[in-house]
């Protein structure tokens, strides 16, 4: 099974494995709690930036780190 976006264009995007994981993790975090508020009025949250397929937050958060749809901020 292939990972789409492959991981060399997710690394390509951010200085390193270690900082991926975490803006994945914290974008997919945003992206779930989205879905969750959905129907409550207006919420907090960002709405996925990319079209996906998938249903999964992780996924789309991987999407848009390859879509570069979110920056990398590293207090420099």
């Amino acid at each position: 099974m292939m990972i789409d976006p492959p991981i060399e264009t997710l690394l390509e995007r951010t200085n390193n494995r270690f900082t991926l994981v975490v803006l994945a993790a914290r974008r997919a975090r945003q992206i779930n709690a989205y879905y969750h508020q959905l129907g409550e009025g207006i919420g907090g949250y960002v709405p996925p930036q990319v079209h996906s397929l998938s249903r999964q937050p992780l996924s789309q958060a991987f999407e848009e780190i390859a879509a570069d749809k979110l920056v990398v901020d590293t207090g420099e």
